[in-house]
């Protein structure tokens, strides 16, 4: 099979795969360091030794998934020279300010404070190292805000400008850049979908550990903390979801449309739950069964509002780009908008359970419910994996929309050969640290919280004058 594509093919096969991976480990880094900083703050504010032991439990979970994603991360980046070497040239002028700002500011900020955070649980006193962790996880965010700006300017392009002599895009306005209303919208969704997946790995642990009896003081708090997350941010996604698809409809129309498989234009137009063509093959979407005025609703707030479809976009793109097809894969774009939707609810639905089932100081004992529990943490990483495809392809066949397509971004001393081989070895690679991962947190997770840690900043100074080492990840 590998031998029917070209470089192109599997040039987007390689940095999907290595994005969407990279991609599992950065909600979870992004929402649970600041899980870690409430617990630790709840230790520090009541002196309860539960908050001690459930702060250095998931704590380490926190450390195993921030080390894969900093491995992870790093051949991310390494594409854009080998694979994507034209579209790195077309839009560097642009990236390098936030990349660069991410490298030097957001990410020196989260490594040196979570180093701090690490080595100085008894060297540092205890508001000053409670700080540490709040700042290493404004890092994280921080991270993701300068990476997502830069994401938002291939969604929709702003604050440049073209120069025809270096055939490149500069920028005349950062502001612009960082404060786009897609960029604030984008973070606002991502940053709920961080939290709804580190809130479904603190519960779905939790009610493992509640089931086994193990630490049942410390599981039933963060119990409740990782469900009340999980519903909290449940609905910040359905808010930042509803901004996101009003965006979608005005800036890039043809992704709605495909999302939802609406081949003509309708006002009004109705919501598809199922359809036996979305890819509009023979005109039409063939068998659909459809909610009638709630696409409307959902794209432009109005009982009857007028939505594009493909069709008809895909000539009006044709007068205003050139010939070409600009319509992207459309089944992948109708069910992967179905299936983050569906599978982030089952998420919610979990932490609804999970309260009720554990309300008024219940201990559940179902087995059915610890195997639901163990499968909680992987819903909202899934939903978040549908999102990203339906961000990504539904942009296609644009890097940048507008202004640079795929098939132009692509290295041009790439050989099929060459990029074969680098696949293979990343996704061989990838497997290898994907066993590490389960495998350390699966250890982590049996062995389960502490029975009993002392309070590191009342330890004894050593021989040598410093206090010893007493907790260490």
């Amino acid at each position: 099979m590998i031998c029917d594509m070209s470089a192109l093919d599997l040039s987007r096969w390689q940095f999907a795969i290595t994005t969407l991976y990279h991609f599992l480990f950065v909600p979870i880094t992004i929402g649970t360091g600041f899980l870690v900083a409430i617990m630790q703050t709840a230790w520090v504010r009541t002196g309860n030794e539960k908050w001690l032991r459930a702060t250095k439990f998931f704590g380490k979970i926190f450390l195993i998934n921030f080390a894969m994603g900093v491995v992870t991360g790093i051949v991310q980046e390494f594409q854009f020279g080998m694979n994507w070497s034209d579209f790195s040239r077309f839009v560097g002028d642009i990236f390098g300010a936030p990349l660069a700002i991410e490298g030097l500011l957001a990410f020196f900020l989260e490594s040196t404070f979570l180093g701090l955070w690490i080595f100085g649980w008894d060297r540092l006193p205890k508001r000053v190292h409670l700080l540490t962790i709040w700042l290493a996880a404004i890092g994280t965010l921080l991270s993701a805000y300068f990476i997502l700006a830069a994401n938002s300017f291939m969604q929709h392009p702003v604050g440049y400008y073209y120069n025809e002599t270096l055939g490149r895009v500069q920028l005349n306005d950062f502001g612009a850049l960082l404060f786009q209303e897609t960029t604030l919208v984008t973070v606002f969704h991502t940053i709920s979908a961080c939290f709804i997946t580190s809130g479904a790995l603190v519960a779905g642990i939790s009610a493992w550990l509640l089931v086994r009896g193990k630490a049942a003081d410390v599981a039933r708090s963060t119990l409740k903390l990782g469900s009340v997350t999980v519903l909290l941010a449940a609905v910040a996604l359905g808010i930042s979801g509803d901004l996101q698809a009003r965006l979608m409809v005005q800036e890039q129309p043809m992704k709605m449309a495909a999302a939802e498989a609406l081949c003509e234009t309708s006002a009004p137009a109705s919501f598809t739950v199922f359809t036996t063509n979305p890819s509009c093959e023979g005109g039409d979407s063939g068998w659909s069964l459809e909610v009638p005025h709630v696409l409307s609703l959902l794209a432009t707030h109005t009982w009857n509002g007028e939505v594009q479809g493909m069709n008809n976009l895909q000539t009006d793109y044709q007068q205003e780009y050139g010939a070409g097809d600009y319509r992207p894969s459309t089944p992948i774009a109708f069910w992967s908008f179905r299936l983050m939707i569906g599978v982030g609810m089952l998420a919610a639905l979990f932490a609804l359970a999970a309260l009720w089932l554990t309300r008024r100081g219940r201990s559940p004992t179902s087995k059915w419910f610890a195997r639901v529990a163990l499968a909680a943490p992987f819903l909202p990483l899934l939903a978040n994996l549908f999102g990203w495809i339906l961000t990504e392809n539904g942009r296609q066949p644009w890097v940048v929309f507008g202004l640079l397509k795929t098939e132009q971004g692509v290295s041009p001393t790439s050989t099929v050969g060459m990029v074969a081989t680098s696949l293979i070895v990343l996704t061989v690679l990838y497997g290898i640290l994907a066993v590490v991962e389960i495998g350390l947190i699966r250890r982590a997770v049996i062995l389960g919280p502490p029975d009993h840690v002392a309070d590191p900043f009342e330890s004894e100074p050593d021989d040598s004058g410093n206090r010893a080492l007493s907790i260490t990840y």
